[in-house]
């Protein structure tokens, strides 16, 4: 039997359309970035070189090269300040009024420490649309095991300050480094009691 031709899946998406950070561990408060703009992610990979077997200028044998992914690298663009995000990156105290939701001060860890920061599970949500123009789902790129690097701001006159955070993602044995899945809808944040 001949073999068949198929149509391959086509899955436009477009857009940052949420961010969401959680700490590894069971039960943990999920936050919600709905301001970042912008992901790169580029794959960390380390290669064996090729060993090739010339004699008398002819290649009589060769093992190929063998590149070996080892994780993620990330640079989420986010433009406000979210402390909570960048405790989870470097570590630091977050100080909040007596309401015990606005935020009164962020402090990193003291210089010469080295940082705090938490590993933690980082969601981003793109979504796809259809020739109609309407968003049928999201498309949810879910990277394990993130640890951040302690980060530094500064600003420009006339302009809203916009931060880079970078980002490393390593699976662990038997772990993919990233997970793709599709979704109806974006989380949404869960209601004051």
């Amino acid at each position: 039997m001949p073999s068949t031709i198929k149509k391959a899946n086509e899955i436009p998406t477009i857009d940052v359309n949420l961010v969401t950070v959680q700490k590894n561990e069971v039960d943990a408060d999920e936050w919600i970035l709905d301001t970042a703009s912008q992901i790169q992610v580029e794959p960390q990979i380390e290669e064996t070189e090729a060993v090739q077997l010339i004699i008398k200028g002819v290649l009589k044998a060769q093992k190929p090269m063998v590149s070996t992914l080892t994780g993620n690298q990330i640079t989420l663009t986010d433009n406000v300040f979210t402390p909570e995000l960048v405790k989870m990156l470097q570590g630091g105290t977050i100080t909040y009024d007596s309401d015990g939701t606005t935020v009164k001060k962020y402090e990193p860890p003291v210089a010469g420490s080295t940082p705090q920061g938490e590993e933690f599970i980082l969601n981003a949500y793109s979504a796809q649309y259809n020739a109609a123009g309407q968003i049928v789902r999201y498309e949810k790129i879910t990277y394990p095991n993130c640890t951040g690097v302690p980060v530094a701001f500064g600003a420009t006159d006339g302009e809203f300050r916009v931060n880079e955070y970078t980002i490393n993602s390593a699976p662990d044995t038997g772990q993919a480094p990233y997970t793709i899945e599709y979704v109806n809808s974006l989380p949404v944040v869960t209601p004051e009691e």
